[in-house]
């Protein structure tokens, strides 16, 4: 992602801070596997979001309007004996050059130049609560200012939520986010089409998820969004299945909840089919509803539409076809009875979807104002109406028994309705049994 797509939000952001006020964001701290082992680093989403920069032990600091650095950043000194272990560091000459900071200074000088700072500021805006080390650290600072007031110095007098601007911005995506997660969700939707071609009776969850994973790599989308959901018969009625490690047997489902992550922009796509590429009457019946529900809420999909009226959409929508199929009793209460008495989360228990970008729950309220937020363009969700019957689900016909079904797709808001951007995916049974059997 270009330099001048972060100059454009860091920009936006100073655009909406009060005079005399500065920002402060903190790269996520590396986190300890075991022992002395790290995970793979990956940065904090609202620091990369404003910064383009990848590594730990850095500080991002704005103060609009200052005459000599607008956009200050905080990072590691160049290392040589360092770099020869971990790679590269970046340094803050090339924080200057490289990442469109106007000043860069060594980490190790944070406490010796914020406070200087802060001293200057009317306000701070800084996501409260986000880490407890960095409230801490903030908190010392602040408390050492309010010392000093004896001789003059005031400081900031007002704390603002940082995250209230920043997460309201980044639920609009920008015509250059649209087109990383596009290449996100392309590369995860060939990679669904691939462990659906290889999906055959008596393979190991674990193996599709290797396809899966292989094929992200292969074009170059090295990370996973999210732990994939690799779940054969009855572990697809578990929402969050993550142990990978059954055995995949003919004539039962398999339920796929995989997406990569491409340039920090995460894809998240569900698929349902069957693993002998055929599926049975019930299975069909099921799939048919879910695959209906999801068609009905997509209509849905344009501005000014509230995001309640999607999953009241998929409600009424997975309620009705429920009757339909006795799974739920018609016959003495009507359908907006059983929706008023939630009947239907016997079967259907999550929401229609979430926001979708730099994380795969992306931020942003749902709400404004307690009321649902109205669509607009360019905000980027899901859209995944499921059915789950466990096969301990009481008073349902065994034939039912085992059967779970999610089918979910990235969607974009335009201007007069939506881009499906997983549309590459097969949605229908014929479109599957035909991939699946090919």
């Amino acid at each position: 992602m270009i330099s001048k797509e972060f100059q454009k939000r860091r920009q936006a952001l100073m655009e909406q801070m009060e005079p005399d006020s500065l920002a402060i964001l903190f790269a996520t701290p590396p986190s300890i596997r075991n022992r002395d082992v790290t995970y793979f680093y990956r940065p904090d989403s609202d620091f990369y979001y404003l910064t383009g920069f990848k590594e730990p032990e850095a500080v991002a600091i704005l103060t609009p309007g200052h005459t000599k650095a607008e956009y200050t950043l905080f990072c590691r000194k160049r290392d040589k004996k360092k770099e020869l272990w971990e790679g590269p560091i970046t340094g803050p000459q090339e924080a200057i050059e490289h990442y469109g900071a106007d000043a860069a200074f060594p980490i190790n000088e944070l406490d010796k130049r914020v406070p200087k700072l802060l001293e200057r500021m009317q306000r701070v805006y800084y996501a409260v609560g986000s880490n407890p080390a960095l409230d801490q650290q903030m908190n010392t600072w602040l408390n050492n200012i309010r010392l000093k007031t004896r001789s003059g110095v005031q400081g900031p007098k007002e704390i603002r939520l940082l995250d209230q601007y920043l997460h309201e911005m980044r639920l609009k995506k920008s015509p250059t986010e649209l087109a990383t997660l596009r290449t996100a969700v392309t590369i995860s939707a060939q990679a669904h089409r691939l462990v659906m071609q290889n999906c055959n009776p008596e393979m190991t969850e674990y193996s599709l998820e290797a396809d899966f994973v292989h094929e992200c790599i292969r074009q170059k989308a090295k990370h996973q969004a999210y732990s994939p959901i690799i779940a054969g018969g009855n572990n697809g009625c578990i929402l969050h299945y993550e142990a990978n490690s059954g055995i995949l047997k003919d004539g039962e489902l398999v339920l796929i909840d995989a997406g990569c992550e491409y340039d920090y922009y995460a894809a998240d796509i569900t698929r349902t089919f069957p693993i002998n590429g055929h599926f049975s009457p019930p299975q069909r019946e099921l799939y048919e509803l879910v695959l209906e529900a999801q068609t009905e809420v997509l209509k849905k999909v344009k501005p000014n539409t509230s995001w309640r009226t999607l999953q009241q959409t998929a409600i009424r929508t997975i309620t009705k076809g429920l009757i339909e199929l006795k799974l739920l009793d018609g016959s003495t209460n009507t359908l907006s009875k059983l929706i008023k008495t939630k009947k239907y989360k016997k079967f259907y228990m999550h929401g229609i979807g979430h926001w979708l970008g730099l994380d795969v729950h992306d931020v942003g309220t749902y709400k404004i104002a307690k009321k649902w937020r109205a669509l607009e363009p360019g905000m980027c969700f899901t859209v995944e109406p499921g059915i789950y019957i466990s096969p301990d689900t009481p008073d349902i016909d065994k034939r039912w028994h085992g059967i779970g079904i999610r089918i979910e797709d990235d969607v974009v808001v335009t201007d007069k309705g939506c881009e499906v951007l997983s549309y590459q995916v097969p949605r229908t049974i014929d479109e599957i049994e035909s991939l699946a059997n090919s």
